[in-house]
């Protein structure tokens, strides 16, 4: 099914590494002309540099990207950062940092998308939330917020777009195998015991690959997934379907 997005035109925001990059990488298998909005060009795809935060940014980005193809068709909204600081601690500077990147990005990118998405009727929003916008890891307020942020604007973004010919959908990814994560787990002592460790946390037995979220994106900017819009997919291997147990009893 590698057509099953030609002639469609998409920007991933933060799509010149990690998750961001196996969403590029996976939209353009399927067909789709595919533009990178980052801080940084990618090594594969078309680029755009974009600072998510900044409307002139946003604004002209899209703009060029309509100029150069015509059209456009899918938005992924990707891009965000992540830090540790306990609530009672935080920063006003930090989390307005946060804000700015992680849910004023996607709402940016959605309001200066949306006249070009609605134009061919088949506009496809793609934000990328977190399990973390539905429950939290010490440290985590400001990113588990703005996750949480980003659920709720993509159930509105559904209501308001959804007659003018607009879908928008969410993942929530669960542990995924990405150069920050794997720096976390490179601070342990014995790296193969917590890589161990953390497969047991998922039904499936294993941590996700990029790859897994990239494939759902796909489905989510086709036709495929016509009648979904407004949802929030879990993506994390059964992890948050099972209680959690003592390591122990697993």
């Amino acid at each position: 099914m590698a057509d099953r997005l030609s002639g469609r035109v998409a920007i991933v925001t933060g799509g010149a590494q990690s998750i961001g990059a196996a969403i590029a990488d996976r939209l353009a298998a399927a067909g789709a002309t595919v533009v990178v909005g980052d801080l940084r060009e990618s090594e594969t795809h078309e680029s755009r540099i974009l600072d998510v935060s900044d409307p002139a940014s946003v604004s002209g980005a899209i703009d060029s990207v309509v100029s150069d193809h015509g059209r456009l068709d899918i938005i992924v909204n990707n891009a965000g950062i992540m830090f540790e600081e306990m609530i009672d601690e935080h920063s006003i500077e930090s989390w307005d940092k946060m804000l700015a990147v992680n849910l004023t990005g996607p709402l940016l990118m959605t309001r200066f998308a949306a006249p070009h998405l609605s134009a061919n009727s088949v506009g496809s929003i793609v934000n990328i939330g977190s399990i973390e916008g539905i429950y939290a890891n010490p440290g985590h307020a400001a990113y588990s917020a703005t996750k949480s942020g980003v659920h709720g604007l993509t159930k509105a973004t559904a209501v308001d777009l959804g007659p003018k010919g607009v879908r928008c959908n969410a993942i929530a990814p669960g542990w995924i195998d990405t150069p920050l994560n794997a720096s976390y787990v490179d601070t342990h002592p014995d790296r193969e015991l917590v890589i161990e460790e953390l497969a047991k946390l998922h039904p499936v037995g294993r941590v996700g690959a990029p790859s897994d979220i990239g494939d759902v994106a796909v489905w989510l900017a086709s036709d495929e997934s016509a009648f979904v819009t407004g949802q929030i997919i879990t993506v994390d291997g059964g992890r948050m379907s099972r209680p959690s147990l003592p390591g122990m009893l697993l």
